[in-house]
């Protein structure tokens, strides 16, 4: 019930609906059944884009699929290039001390 409020689900929900939900599950659903298999905690390992540094965390369910990360102590005239066309958008708050990197082609 948390996570539905937290993610603006209403209360009630038509069959359609929840047909459509179960069979189309938004990223945060697909993640927190991921989490409830019994199995061993969801892990990922991010890597510096620019430095190498690697540590390893469990993912965040408001993660998007990042480009790259980069240490939040670089600067950004050491990131990788955004191709032309492209938009940056970024995350900070990824592991102890990343920013997450989404680059998305611009239509």
């Amino acid at each position: 019930m948390e996570m539905a409020q937290r993610h603006g689900i209403p209360s009630r929900l038509s069959e359609a609906d929840l047909r459509d939900m179960q069979d189309n599950p938004p990223p945060w659903l697909v993640q927190s059944r991921a989490n409830r298999t019994g199995k061993r905690p969801v892990w990922v390992h991010l890597t510096c884009a620019v430095c190498g540094y690697t540590e390893a965390v469990r993912p965040k369910k408001w993660w998007p699929e990042f480009s790259f990360v980069f240490c939040g102590t670089h600067r950004n005239s050491e990131l990788p290039e955004l191709f032309l066309g492209d938009v940056r958008s970024e995350y900070e708050g990824v592991g102890s001390r990343f920013v997450g990197v989404v680059d998305v082609r611009k239509d």
